[in-house]
């Protein structure tokens, strides 16, 4: 029988039973937005029928328009709708904690026996496949998103603004929002496509949040809602970075990452891979937090941990409290600890305000050209973005000490490779880390 009363959506999927799933996706979410998507896609419409296809595609949406990782506010959207503001919380927490214990572990490791032969040789493979998978996010992210010239000019000049002048990326996000609002007036049968995810599911049977389903009472938009959630996050961020400040001074290293990483959340929309250029201008152009090198093995270590891929930055906070050796050198895996919890609190806090905050009004509404449409735009944006990143990469692989050194080609062979598995064979992005990790290790050890 379909479920029509407005609360029932709480009875009929019990708080504990939600939280064991959403604990264990926490561990599993491998495979970047789009397989953690997928993950929830086939869970939560197909298997477990909690919530409706059209309602999954509505929340999606919302979440793709917002700056942050969708999938972990696609998380928080659905644990929200089905068990009020702790549903939310537990969904969105669970999604990030486990990789965030897990990336601190690993950053330690890394940060100690990097320079060991077999953990040299390990990373040694491993670039060459994490520059493949970036030229490989390109594509994807490109040939869904450019369907016509438009998108096409927007992306091309995105990259040309940012490899050849170093246009700085907010503007860059910010003048395509503009850009496809605009435009999207005139023509706005250019900004009409909507992805979706493939699936060969038939919808039937009932779901327990259906199509007609009417939003439980808790979904039902309230200015005293509203407002009491501003200013609980406005504490939840005013309150560390005014402690940060106080206690250790503007210019404290802790105290920038804070304010640095505020920035970066509300500036990533298209996912991780498109603020990353923004992080590695700041991180280490401007803050020297770590190197280009520990960069990209950090985002190695992104790519074969569970949980969004964004949290590469709590690598990038380990890193610069522990080269920076915040507490002397008796503590350095306390700096880094701190590091990398300080950035994922600033990094997170604004997505959890999203979604706690902005539901109730996406809960009554429909999708609107005029806020679909800038979206658009800044996904075009992103693919240029991408794909100024990837060759970033691919110049640290192929000639790790610059132009002046010889030209590296056994990872130049190992990219190709990695190129071949990922587009040809469709292999997994995990599969083609480890492969070409291994490979790294024969060689280097061989040298």
């Amino acid at each position: 029988m379909q479920q029509t009363d407005a609360s029932s959506p709480h009875q009929t999927i019990p708080f504990w039973q939600a939280f064991r799933f959403w604990l264990k996706l926490g561990f599993i979410s491998f495979g970047g937005p789009a397989g953690q998507i997928a993950v929830m896609y086939q869970e939560l419409v197909e298997n477990k029928r909690w919530i409706s296809e059209k309602r999954f595609l509505h929340a999606l949406n919302y979440c793709m328009l917002l700056p942050g990782p969708e999938a972990q506010q696609l998380a928080t959207y659905i644990g929200w709708l089905m068990h009020r503001t702790i549903g939310g919380l537990v969904a969105g927490i669970l999604f990030i904690l486990p990789s965030l214990f897990i990336l601190i572990a690993l950053s330690w490791i890394y940060v100690q026996f990097g320079d060991v032969p077999i953990i040299a040789g390990l990373f040694y493979g491993i670039k060459p496949a994490v520059t493949a998978i970036v030229f490989h996010a390109t594509y994807k992210i490109g040939s869904r998103t450019l369907k016509n010239y438009f998108l096409w000019m927007i992306a091309v000049t995105a990259f040309i603004a940012l490899f050849f002048f170093n246009v700085s990326f907010p503007l860059i996000i910010f003048s395509a929002a503009i850009l496809g609002y605009f435009w999207s007036k005139k023509q706005p049968h250019l900004f009409t496509h909507h992805p979706a995810p493939q699936s060969n599911h038939k919808n039937g049977g009932v779901t327990l949040i259906d199509d007609e389903t009417p939003p439980p009472a808790h979904a039902v938009f309230r200015w005293t809602h509203l407002t009491k959630i501003l200013i609980i996050a406005g504490l939840l961020w005013c309150i560390p970075i005014i402690a940060l400040t106080l206690s250790l001074g503007w210019q404290h290293t802790y105290t920038q990452m804070a304010w640095f990483f505020t920035k970066a959340a509300l500036l990533t929309f298209g996912g991780a891979y498109a603020v990353l250029p923004y992080v590695y201008q700041g991180a280490i152009d401007h803050y020297a937090w770590l190197s280009p090198t520990q960069m990209i093995d950090g985002l190695a270590l992104g790519e074969s941990t569970p949980g969004p891929l964004i949290m590469v930055v709590a690598f990038v906070g380990f890193l610069g409290g522990f080269n920076h050796a915040l507490f002397g050198t008796d503590h350095l895996f306390l700096a880094g600890a701190i590091g990398a919890v300080i950035v994922t609190w600033f990094t997170f806090l604004f997505s959890f305000v999203f979604i706690l905050a902005g539901a109730p009004i996406i809960e009554s509404t429909h999708n609107e050209l005029k806020f679909t449409a800038p979206l658009t735009a800044i996904t075009a944006a992103v693919v240029g973005v991408i794909l100024n990143l990837a060759l970033f990469f691919g110049y640290h692989v192929l000639w790790p000490n610059g132009f002046d050194q010889p030209f590296n080609y056994e990872t130049a062979l190992m990219t190709i490779a990695a190129l071949i598995a990922l587009f040809k064979f469709q292999v997994n992005v995990l599969y083609v880390i480890f492969t070409s990790a291994l490979c790294g290790l024969i060689l280097y050890i061989g040298i």
